[in-house]
């Protein structure tokens, strides 16, 4: 037979892009001539859900008094409870719910802009409960426009509507996520197998409906669900369930980022009443060994990085021998099939970076699988996606930018790298360059001390604009225990090079990190302090620390000061650990300081609050200096230049004229090279010989060249031209001023 796969992203993910995984594998199986279809079961269910029929079916299920269903737990829970004066003035306010939702939807669609001027009067929307927040629009929305500020109060009606359903008809409920609960920490299966033997839920329904005319539609013999996190994992099993029951030949698969870090000791014999098959790590090599399978071309015992049932017992079956496929050759992800035009921008906050994960359209590929770096303790750096680092090439890379713009209609790019590589960020950014294509770009990086005043305004030049990094806890004696590998002060001086390039920089930030003290917490939070109020960092998010059983901290606890709770290994998830830290602070209490003045400091007030403001209870004095920032941005590096730096000028070719000029009776040739770039124009002078070799030397360093020119090759060509002295000319201020419009070294 001919498999065809039919490849899932359950709900809940993202609303405004699809998750990447799925075309990812379809990309791949279209090198092998394997038929696929692939759908985004999230924004399906909530484009269904968010309509005027949706709502309609949804208020006469209120209006029924039907049971409250729940995922789990008493059935017998009627309607006739209280429901809040929330849920009452929602219920109260149903016609205008029903009138607006389908234009609302529309316009977060981009196929109803002018919409905003109705929504941003405040007399269109029904308004509930997340109204509240409104007071804070002025300064989030005051200078960026009616477009963004309808996103936001769009969102805010949106998630009005989500509360009612919360509250009346699936508790379970969320945007981007679905009875996540169940999927966090299950170390047993008992509780999420008892969610899937209750009746259906509301939102259930909704969902298999759509599931079983996907499934006659397309007609698979394969059906492989991608799993990214804990809040996919319910809609997951429910719709395997589902074809279990009603499609029995189907054979059902499951992959993707859960299964990776949380089934990796799977036992539990209950999980394969659901799923024929689970793989771990990278899908390709996997899936193409079951559909061989499938097909009669490869024993079981010759599946790769598998876990099936066999002789009544979960079996996990490596074949190491069996090699993943290069980056080079798993294709372009392949978008096909997906709603492409029919995602959803919202604005839930004003966090710049949130933001962008929110807001917009992006296609996503990877520079570089794996992480380069490798080392930070406490992330999963034994599993094969941190582990196993290999880039791609950037000409290859670009070329597949040019395939999927061409594929979507879309030129912005996500890059979802774990620590995308700055040496490949740089030719990435030539090539673009190169190739003069507009994209827009952004991604995930550490802070290099590679990432100079020049790279960044290279990548800035490329379409870069916006780049994330962990800054972890800003204190070096547990950045180094972290193993980051970087100090507090170099990541000002990366930020600050970014920021001035005008690239937005979103910091991750850590407390509770294994004996992190009061102190350093504190220290850390002055730090953070003084680098918004430096204007360096634009966006941040402070995350607790948790600890994983496949990263150093979580496999050798006692290296860091720290227990584990206890040793036992579930028979179905097993990821986070429960530790005791004895020489630590109680970090839980920390938790809503650090993020209360975080969200002031985004917004460039509040400064000059003592770091005790923002806390209950009593916090020590901070130890770091007031103007410990300030200082370390003072460091210049620029007159540092090595050999073999790269040289590239990606401003356009001069104009030049020649000129004499008088000075004390003595006359000059000089030079005059003007040049008109995309805001101004302007001229450098230089003696007539200098004038000659630079307006040559320019051409040759263009970025639409090939030719690699050098710092050294620079020096060089200067000499052969008859031309003393060269690093006289290279900091003088004709020069200095070529730097500032694009003169880069790299």
């Amino acid at each position: 037979m001919n498999t065809k796969a039919f490849l899932i992203t359950p709900p809940f993910t993202q609303l405004n892009t699809p998750y990447p995984a799925t075309a990812y594998l379809k990309g791949f199986l279209n090198t092998k001539n394997i038929a696929s279809f692939q759908a985004d079961l999230g924004i399906e269910v909530i484009l269904k859900l968010f309509s005027k029929q949706g709502l309609t079916d949804l208020f006469s299920r209120i209006e029924a008094g039907s049971p409250k269903s729940e995922v789990r737990g008493d059935m017998a829970t009627s309607f006739t409870q209280d429901l809040t004066p929330n849920a009452l003035r929602i219920i109260a306010l149903k016609d205008e719910y029903l009138k607006t939702i389908d234009s609302v939807i529309l316009f977060l669609q981009g196929k109803n802009p002018t919409l905003s001027h109705l929504i941003c009067s405040e007399d269109f929307l029904p308004e509930a409960s997340r109204f509240a927040q409104l007071e804070e629009l002025d300064w989030a929305f005051g200078s960026m426009g009616t477009q963004d500020k309808a996103k936001h109060l769009a969102t805010l009606y949106l998630e009005d509507i989500s509360d009612l359903i919360v509250e009346c008809v699936d508790p379970h409920f969320g945007f981007s996520r679905y009875a996540e609960r169940l999927g966090r920490s299950a170390n047993s299966f008992d509780e999420l197998y008892e969610s899937l033997q209750q009746p259906y839920t509301y939102i259930d329904e909704l969902l298999l409906d759509i599931l079983h005319q996907r499934m006659l539609e397309v007609k698979p013999n394969l059906v492989g669900f991608s799993i990214p996190f804990p809040g996919n994992l319910y809609a997951a099993f429910r719709s395997a369930q589902y074809i279990k029951q009603h499609f029995p030949g189907v054979k059902i698969t499951m992959g993707g980022g859960f299964p990776n870090t949380e089934l990796r000791s799977l036992t539990d014999i209950r999980v394969m009443e659901f799923f024929d098959f689970i793989t771990l790590d990278d899908g390709e090599a996997p899936v193409e060994c079951l559909i061989e399978h499938l097909e009669g071309k490869r024993n079981i015992d010759q599946l790769k990085r598998t876990f099936v049932l066999i002789n009544g017992e979960v079996k996990y079956i490596d074949n190491s021998g069996c090699r993943d496929y290069k980056q080079s050759d798993v294709g372009t992800p392949d978008y096909s099939d997906l709603l492409l035009e029919d995602y959803i921008s919202v604005i839930e906050i004003v966090n710049p970076m949130h933001r962008m994960w929110s807001d917009g359209r992006w296609n996503k590929l990877t520079m570089a699988h794996g992480c380069y770096w490798g080392k930070c303790t406490f992330c999963d750096i034994s599993l094969d996606y941190i582990k196993v680092y290999e880039p791609v090439a950037a000409k290859l890379l670009v070329d597949r930018m040019e395939e999927l713009i061409t594929q979507t209609g879309q030129n912005g790019f996500h890059f979802v790298d774990e620590a995308a590589p700055p040496a490949l960020m740089r030719e990435v950014a030539l090539e673009i360059l190169r190739r003069n294509l507009a994209v827009t770009w952004w991604t995930n990086i550490r802070f290099e001390k590679s990432f100079t005043a020049d790279l960044c305004k290279l990548l800035k030049a490329s379409g870069c604009i916006a780049v994330s990094g962990g800054l972890e806890v800003a204190s070096d004696r547990l950045l180094d225990l972290i193993q980051k590998g970087v100090t507090v002060a170099q990541v000002a001086r990366v930020t600050r090079n970014f920021t001035e390039a005008g690239i937005m920089v979103h910091a991750y930030l850590m407390y509770g990190f294994p004996t992190q003290t009061a102190q350093e917490t504190i220290d850390s939070l002055e730090m953070v302090r003084q680098m918004f109020e430096a204007g360096i960092l634009q966006s941040g998010f402070w995350h607790q620390f948790a600890m994983t059983a496949h990263s150093p901290v979580g496999m050798y606890p006692e290296n860091f000061g720290v227990l584990k709770e206890n040793d036992s290994i579930g028979s179905f998830a097993n990821n986070d650990i429960v530790h005791i830290d004895k020489s630590g602070a109680n970090h839980d209490k920390f938790s809503f300081g650090l993020k209360k003045s975080l969200f002031n400091y985004m917004h460039g007030i509040c400064f000059d609050y003592e770091l005790q403001d923002w806390f209950e209870f009593k916090v020590p004095r901070t130890k770091i200096a007031h103007d410990y920032i300030y200082n370390v941005l003072q460091d210049d590096d620029s007159f540092n230049v090595k050999p073999t730096a790269k040289v590239v000028w990606t401003g356009g070719k001069p104009l030049v004229s020649y000129f004499t000029k008088n000075k004390k009776g003595r006359s000059f040739e000089t030079a005059s090279l003007t040049f008109h770039d995309k805001k101004e124009s302007f001229t450098v002078q230089v003696d007539k010989e200098q004038g000659e070799w630079l307006a040559s030397f320019l051409v040759k360093s263009a970025v639409s060249g090939r030719e690699v020119m050098t710092f050294a090759k620079a020096k060089q060509s200067y000499e052969d031209a008859g031309l003393d002295d060269f690093e006289l000319l290279w900091y003088s201020k004709p020069v200095n001023t070529l730097r500032d419009y694009g003169l880069l070294v790299l």
